[in-house]
Order: C-alpha cells, then sequence, then structure tokens
C-alpha cells in the first residue's frame, strides 16, 4: 500500500509524566470476552472516565454510514508506589475538516492545527492520549491506512488507538507493544472510572467485567 504523507505530528518525547497513585480502586475493570485475547496482558494500562466514554460513543452514534473519529486526550502517568505506566482518557475532541467516507478516515492539516489550538486554549494541562475512529459494519480491527495513521501522527509508546464498531455496539483499543509493535488484530480492554454508587455505563457487547471486579461485586452485596 503505497501512502503519501499529508502531515506529521511532531514527537511528543518531552512530555512528562505524572507521578500519582493509580486508580484501580474506584475503577472497573472490563475486558474482551474473546478468550485468546484474555490470555494477552495489557502493555499499558488505560482509565477512562464515563463521561469520555459517553461522549466517544454518542460521537461514534452520529453517522452510521461513513467512518467518524476524534483525539483522545487527558494524562500520562506512573504510578507513584511501583512506576507502572498509565493513561486517563478524560477528554474527547470530535475531529474536524476531516475527509471520510464508508471505509476511510483522513486527518487533514486543517484538522490537526484546529485539534491543538482547543487543546492549547482549553486544557493546556493535558496531552493527547490516542485517537479513536469507527468501522461501520465492518469490526475491530487495524487496517493499514489505521497502522499508518497511528505511527506518523501518535508515535509515543503510551499513546493509543479505539476503534468502535456502532451497529453491533462493539470496541476496543489498540496497544503497542514494548518493542514498538502493533498487533491489528488483538484489541485490549480498559478500567472505567466509576461514580461512587459503582454504576458502570459501558455497554459494548464484546467486553465483559473483569473477575475481580465481579467477586467484588458479590462481596458487598452479601454484607
Amino acid at each position: 500500500m503505497n501512502i503519501s504523507p499529508r502531515v506529521r505530528l511532531s514527537k511528543a518525547s518531552q512530555v512528562q509524566s505524572m507521578n500519582t497513585r493509580i486508580p484501580y480502586h474506584r475503577a472497573v475493570g472490563w475486558q474482551p470476552k474473546d478468550e485468546e485475547m484474555n490470555l494477552q496482558q495489557p502493555p499499558l494500562t488505560i482509565f477512562m472516565t464515563q463521561t469520555a466514554y459517553v461522549r466517544v460513543c454518542a460521537h461514534a452514534g452520529t453517522d452510521l454510514d461513513n467512518e467518524v473519529g476524534g483525539w483522545m486526550a487527558g494524562k500520562y502517568c506512573h504510578d507513584s508506589q511501583d512506576g507502572i505506566p498509565f493513561i486517563v482518557i478524560d477528554t474527547i475532541l470530535p475531529a474536524v475538516y476531516t475527509e471520510q467516507g464508508a471505509a476511510h478516515l483522513t486527518f487533514t492539516g486543517d484538522t490537526q492545527i484546529a485539534l491543538h489550538n482547543h487543546l492549547e486554549e482549553h486544557y493546556p494541562e493535558k496531552v493527547f492520549l490516542g485517537w479513536y475512529h469507527t468501522h461501520p459494519r465492518m469490526g475491530i480491527f487495524f487496517s493499514q491506512w489505521d497502522t499508518w495513521l497511528h505511527q506518523n501522527f501518535f508515535p509515543e509508546p503510551w499513546q493509543v488507538a479505539l476503534v468502535i464498531e456502532p451497529h453491533q455496539s462493539i470496541g476496543g483499543f489498540f496497544i503497542r507493544q514494548p518493542d514498538g509493535t502493533l498487533d491489528q488484530r488483538n484489541y485490549f480492554g480498559f478500567y472505567e472510572l466509576i461514580n461512587k454508587a459503582k454504576r458502570s455505563v459501558v455497554f459494548w457487547q464484546n467486553m465483559q467485567p473483569a473477575i475481580e471486579w465481579i467477586n467484588e461485586t458479590k462481596e458487598v452485596t452479601s454484607k
């Protein structure tokens, strides 16, 4: 596949991570129902706020015939106790000035400028953590174009990609391995940062609660 780059983001290697406690204590773990994918340990731990999840799903449903997408922002962190890297996605920025169709989505130079300006103006303390896009009626996978876009727009190991199939209500994250490679077929789950009532908003049909969350829920109910 011969692809000519239209725009390339400068590398974010100067970004300094935050040292803070990893928020397992207020999160629901979601993992793929596919047994083979469940055997794989995510190279990076992803947390996503309920507001971000609802907004990305809402945008995914705005066009069920053509691909839509945008960028995700939030915090890049290391656990203050054991140094484990993790990200917290709390901001969803739908892309403007895109070129889109039933099976493609292109972020133009104007898209890059608009989203960077918006982040700098409204969320100066946050960083871009990756991007998302939909695959209407196509399933969850990474195409060659998706891979090229990810490598050129989001080159850092802590930057991820989310693919959503709105017709089936399924989704999954694509994360680089430590050696920089990315499997185009295997996706990962995430941790949903929940409210005090511990009420989940996740409805993707290809995800199931992690075992530790199920056990914790049973313990709370029995008490």
